[in-house]
């Protein structure tokens, strides 16, 4: 069986990777100021972080329309592929697995929508084990997206909640709470919600808190440093892990400046990771 990849842009995987695998990506939608950008397209992410404490309005997003997810099968399809799975950002916090189901049923079965109960690169790590097992069929590859999300781990610490407070993405009484007493805010992404898991008053401190989950010995099969425009402190962070002797990391680590879809709900400045624990790791 030859199988076809579908994903979306909140995946974050790099282009080279998405190329190289044969993925594809279908962009979610930015709106700024009334005027729509198609994710990765016509802006880019450097400017937009640059450019978003500047916006006169905050920015939106929207999920693509059923018309291109049903172009990206289409295409598939029609290049030979009997079977199709779409994976995609997690259906609690987006419209994106439901208007990919829609398309979906129009395909006689041909098509497997996966809600990957993540974003960014825990999205993005699914999909490359899907692709890694496709080979072996349709289970092979479903075994494999559910054997990376038991191992997977997605956190963050946001610079400011001004952005989340508007988006509505965090728990209420953190937001209130933290615009009170100026909390920078440390996140979980886990069965496709965000949790709080604590906050603290520094940038420094924020740091410490993340780099605390890498000295407990584990050993991880695929690392991604993520940032909202924050490169300088993602490098110092990727660092002092580099620099923890107890660690076992990937060979390949990636260097994500979220896309800006993702960026719009948690504002500029913020450092998180996408990490997947081997194996045979606690």
């Amino acid at each position: 069986m030859k199988l076809g990849i579908v994903t979306d842009s909140t995946c974050d995987l790099p282009e080279s990777i998405v190329e190289q695998l044969g993925i594809e990506v279908v962009p979610a939608m930015l709106v700024i100021e009334g005027r729509e950008y198609a994710d990765g397209q016509g802006l880019s992410r450097r400017e937009f972080y640059e450019r978003l404490p500047t916006f006169k309005s905050p920015p939106t997003t929207a999920s693509p329309s059923m018309g291109e997810f049903t172009s990206r099968y289409g295409r598939l399809l029609h290049q030979g592929c009997d079977h199709i799975l779409s994976i995609h950002a997690a259906g609690r916090l987006t419209a994106m697995v439901g208007t990919a189901q829609q398309a979906a049923r129009d395909l006689d079965g041909r098509v497997t929508v996966v809600d990957s109960q993540s974003l960014s690169l825990g999205l993005g790590f699914q999909v490359m084990a899907a692709v890694e097992a496709a080979d072996a069929g349709m289970q092979a590859a479903l075994d494999a997206i559910e054997s990376t999300r038991r191992r997977l781990h997605v956190s963050a610490a946001l610079d400011t909640l001004h952005h989340a407070q508007r988006s509505g993405r965090l728990p209420r009484a953190l937001t209130i709470f933290g615009s009170v007493l100026h909390v920078k805010p440390l996140i979980e992404l886990k069965d496709g919600e965000i949790a709080t898991v604590g906050g603290v008053r520094t940038t420094k401190q924020a740091d410490g808190r993340m780099l605390a989950f890498f000295r407990a010995g584990r050993r991880f099969e695929r690392l991604a440093i993520l940032h909202t425009g924050a490169e300088p402190r993602a490098r110092l962070f990727l660092d002092n892990i580099m620099r923890a002797s107890s660690l076992s990391l990937p060979r390949d680590i990636l260097m994500v400046n979220v896309t800006t879809v993702i960026g719009t709900h948690v504002g500029p400045n913020g450092l998180g990771f996408a990490a997947v624990s081997a194996v045979d790791s606690p």
